[in-house]
C-alpha cells in the first residue's frame, strides 16, 4: 500500500465510523423518514451533507483546527447546538400531542425547511469539527497534495451521502413504516429523550 492510499484508508476509516454511528444527524434521518417519508428524509440529509462539505472544506484550508484551538467560539457552537438539539426535542414531543391529520396536512411546508433543518443541525454540532480536525491530523501530511485533499473530500463525501441516504431508504421502508403506526408515540418520545439528553450533555460539557 503506496503513501497516499494509507492516508485515504485513515480518513475514509475515520469518516465512515464518526459518520455512522448513532448521533442526532443519524437518529432526525430515521424519525423523519419513518415519519414523513423517503423524500423529507433525503432532502434533510442533503442538508446534513451539505453542513459536512462545509466542516470539510475548512477543515482541509486550516480553519476548523485554529476553531478548535479557540475554546470561545467551540463554546458558542455548543451553546448553538446544545439549544437546537432541545428544539428538535419538541418537535417530537409536539409530534405526539399534535393530530396525524395536522402533520400530513403541514408535511408540503415542512419539507421546505428540512435542508435548512439538516444543514444547521451538522454546522451547529461540534462533533462534526472534531471529526474533521481528526482526519486532517491523522491523514494529512503537513504538505498535502492537491490530489490527497480533493480525493479525501470527495470520498468522505460520497460515504456520506451513501450512510445518510442509507438510513433515509432503511427507515422509510413499508415495515418501518407500519412499525411506526404501531409505535409512533413511544418512538417520538425515545427520539426527545434522545435529542433532550444530547442537547443537555452539549451544553454542559466543558470539552
Amino acid at each position: 500500500m503506496g503513501f497516499e492510499e494509507s492516508h485515504l484508508l485513515i480518513a475514509f476509516a475515520t469518516y465512515l465510523i464518526a459518520t455512522a454511528s448513532p448521533g442526532p444527524a443519524t437518529i432526525a434521518i430515521m424519525d423523519i423518514a419513518m415519519n414523513e417519508g423517503r423524500k423529507s428524509a433525503l432532502i434533510f440529509s442533503f442538508g446534513v451533507l451539505l453542513g459536512s462539505f462545509v466542516w470539510a472544506l475548512l477543515a482541509i484550508l486550516g480553519v476548523a483546527v485554529l476553531l478548535s484551538t479557540y475554546a470561545g467560539i467551540v463554546y458558542w457552537l455548543k451553546i448553538l447546538g446544545g439549544l437546537y438539539l432541545f428544539w428538535l426535542s419538541y418537535k417530537s414531543i409536539r409530534k405526539v400531542c399534535v393530530k396525524e391529520e395536522t402533520i400530513k396536512n403541514n408535511s408540503n411546508t415542512i419539507n421546505k425547511k428540512l435542508f435548512i433543518q439538516g444543514l444547521a443541525l451538522h454546522l451547529t454540532n461540534p462533533k462534526a469539527i472534531f471529526t474533521w480536525v481528526a482526519i486532517v491530523s491523522l491523514a494529512l501530511p503537513q504538505s498535502p497534495s492537491y490530489f490527497l485533499s480533493f480525493t479525501i473530500l470527495v470520498g468522505c463525501m460520497l460515504l456520506g451521502f451513501i450512510v445518510f441516504g442509507g438510513y433515509a431508504f432503511l427507515f422509510s421502508t413499508k415495515k418501518a413504516q407500519r412499525i411506526y403506526s404501531k409505535f409512533g408515540n413511544w418512538l417520538n418520545g425515545l427520539t426527545a429523550f434522545i435529542f433532550g439528553l444530547a442537547g443537555y450533555k452539549l451544553l454542559v460539557s466543558q470539552n
